[in-house]
């Protein structure tokens, strides 16, 4: 089949005395023909090139459907009367939303059935279904193109109609007041910066709402919430460096709010209630791995905060909870996730015992102050997702729910998990990477090892399980992920050793991560394989500019790789929140540091691996035209013969497809393409 061929259109792009020719730049013209076209011949090529393994994805299919459990369920948690349970009707992609009143032996009542309100849609999706307090009626947020722009809609839990209110271009987000008629909702603005919150009268047009909050900067995003003593409503304001959180009583929705501490640059923090006071997380005063301090409500200003849980070099505090007599810390150290627990009155603490290498621990739902039972999460590389309960008392631990995987061919006991440390290029610092695979893949130059890599926001992608990658592990893939820096996965400092001008220590511990697997005989480059989504599309693409053969293959998922020419446009969803992240390129130190390894601006005339990038034409994080231009470029340029494949959904977005399966066929896709490669098909 003939390879897709993009016009050229010159566009030349000036900043700072310094010229970009863009001849791909009018792809960014999403009801431009000539667009649509280019996209669906690309779709027509990969589908072409990979139609010999047509057989094979659908196997894989099939097999990684048939470990999920068909009629599944959520655990059950109990709030304000009622369980709550999200479930699943076998045949059917969407959840259902249940509750039963006091006891799980009471009738079930269907809050919302997804699957009724998708019908005929090629994409839908529920953000968030929230009750009034009084429990008579919900309110619910949709959409139906994957934009996640959402309309909120409200029905009356008694008589199972849905009310005319309407409230559209929403972030999906409701909160009730305690008065049962109000509800405060986040609006987005043309670029889809959460810039606006407003409060809904029910029964009113929603042309009638009140405006109580107008971010105006717009490097900063809003929310609201609850405290989970449902006493107080809050308005937060965020950007990546800096917070600011405003308060008013959730029975009182004409009160005046009230700032906690107002926003100061690098200066973050996140706030409950408990009785009198505001307990709070904080990097205030240098504590760079985060500490809690508490304040009266009534003089909550920074000078009246007081250490609870001093700041600790060593430890990353990522979360806590409260309850009456305990406090319950998520701390990170050296990696891992702990979980540590405080009595009160004693002061006495302890951590929850955990035993695998690498592994994800997590406090999970607790809506109730006055109890003695900690519901918290685990998960490893070789452990399914398990849902505990702990008695913080009686110090005893009861498993409530655990991932089931059918099919009777998965036992933990088959895996191997491991934590190894690679040497990165500066000779002091050391990359952790977590492993797992079959206890019969044997180490080797012929092993096939499939790299995962993120690296941004502060954001950690920890050891946890996945149903859809043993396909890959039962047929010899080692699956490894790679901790670099722009995570958090060894404290603060190794996300700002991984940010803005230090960007490229991201990139760079990929590779010596890649480079170490190879050193240490898991694999070679004839069988090293690399994969990324979004930031982490970024990452595998300005890696394969750096070290083109150091890979045998890579898989790009909605990739942010026009790196320069999106930061520079302020009309785009997420750029003018993220200049704390990446940089300003308004400034000329930053525009030049960007265009050194944005990955489209880096294309060169020489050898690249075997590529499989997918994007979702709706993407609202990562525009499709980003990987489009992309691909145009790497045709143009590339002097290899290696596939290069470029997939577009065109009724999804940034998430991929919706439904409880169908993101399984772009899973299968992406293993399909890696055992072609394998020559394993």
């Amino acid at each position: 089949m003939k390879i897709p061929k993009a016009k050229k259109i010159e566009k030349i792009l000036e900043i700072h005395g310094d010229q970009r020719n863009d001849p791909y730049f009018w792809m960014n013209e999403r009801e431009n023909p000539e667009v649509i076209h280019y996209l669906e011949e690309e779709n027509a090529y990969a589908d072409a090139l990979m139609k010999d393994t047509e057989a094979f994805q659908e196997e894989l299919y099939e097999e990684m459907k048939a470990r999920y459990k068909k009629d599944d369920e959520s655990l059950p948690y109990f709030f304000n009367e009622y369980w709550y349970i999200v479930r699943y009707e076998e045949g059917k992609e969407y959840p259902i939303f249940c509750r039963k009143h006091l006891s799980l032996e009471n009738p079930e009542e269907i809050l919302l059935d997804v699957n009724i309100l998708a019908e005929g849609q090629e994409f839908f999706e529920v953000a968030n279904v929230a009750v009034s307090p009084d429990n008579q009626m919900a309110s619910f947020s949709s959409d139906n193109v994957g934009r996640r722009i959402y309309t909120l809609q409200f029905k009356n839990l008694k008589t199972g109609e849905i009310l005319s209110d309407t409230i559209g271009n929403t972030t999906g987000k409701a909160v009730w007041a305690n008065d049962n008629k109000h509800i405060f909702y986040i609006k987005k603005d043309d670029s889809l910066r959460a810039f606006q919150v407003y409060r809904h009268q029910l029964g009113t047009d929603s042309s009638e709402d009140v405006l109580v909050f107008h971010e105006k900067d717009e490097t900063f995003d809003v929310n609201v919430f609850k405290t989970k003593s449902l006493e107080y409503i809050f308005l937060a304001s965020s950007s990546t460096i800096s917070d600011e959180h405003h308060f008013i009583p959730s029975d009182n929705v004409f009160a005046e709010w009230k700032v906690i501490q107002p926003r100061i640059d690098d200066l973050e923090y996140s706030v409950e209630h408990y009785k009198d006071e505001f307990y709070i997380i904080t990097n205030a005063n240098e504590a760079t791995n985060f500490k809690i301090v508490k304040t009266k409500i009534e003089h909550c200003g920074m000078e009246n905060w007081v250490d609870v849980i001093p700041h600790r070099p060593e430890v990353l505090l990522e979360g806590f909870e409260i309850f009456k007599d305990y406090l319950v810390l998520e701390e990170r150290e050296k990696g891992l996730l702990q979980i540590k627990i405080i009595e009160e009155k004693t002061q006495t603490s302890y951590y929850l015992p955990f035993s695998d290498p690498t592994y994800t621990a997590y406090i999970s739902i607790n809506l109730e102050f006055d109890t003695e039972i900690l519901r918290y999460g685990y998960t490893s590389l070789t452990q399914p997702s398990s849902t505990f309960e702990y008695n913080m008392k009686e110090k005893t631990t009861t498993l409530l729910k655990q991932q089931e995987v059918l099919g009777g061919n998965f036992f933990p006991e088959n895996y191997i998990s491991e934590r190894i440390w690679a040497d990165s290029r500066d000779g002091q610092t050391k990359i952790p990477i977590s492993l797992v695979y079959h206890k019969d893949t044997k180490k080797s130059s012929e092993t096939p090892v499939l790299l995962y890599g993120y690296g941004s926001y502060g954001h950690t992608v920890d050891a946890s399980f996945s149903n859809v990658r043993l396909s890959i592990l039962d047929r010899g893939f080692i699956y490894a992920i790679a901790h670099i820096r722009g995570g958090e996965y060894l404290g603060r400092e190794w996300y700002e050793e991984g940010k803005m001008l230090y960007k490229k220590n991201t990139f760079f511990d990929f590779i010596d991560a890649g480079k170490y697997l190879i050193k240490e005989n898991y694999t070679s480059s004839q069988h090293l394989y690399a994969m990324g989504g979004s930031a982490g599309g970024l990452l595998v693409g300005a890696v394969v500019n750096y070290e083109p053969s150091l890979f045998n293959g890579i898989v790009a998922q909605v990739p942010f790789v026009d790196v320069v020419t999106t930061m520079l446009d302020e009309t785009i969803p997420l750029t003018t929140g993220e200049y704390d992240e990446w940089g300003n390129p308004n400034d000329e130190e930053y525009y030049f540091y960007m265009k050194e390894y944005s990955p489209y601006d880096n294309v060169e005339a020489k050898e690249y691996p075997n590529m499989l990038i997918t994007t979702g034409f709706h993407d609202s994080q990562v525009q499709y035209w980003e990987p489009a231009k992309w691909v145009a470029k790497l045709r143009e340029l590339k002097t290899d013969s290696n596939l290069l494949l470029f997939k577009t959904d065109m009724s999804s977005g940034h998430g991929g497809a919706s439904g409880r399966f169908e993101s399984l066929k772009e899973d299968a896709l992406e293993y399909a393409f890696l055992f072609k490669l394998e020559k394993k098909i």
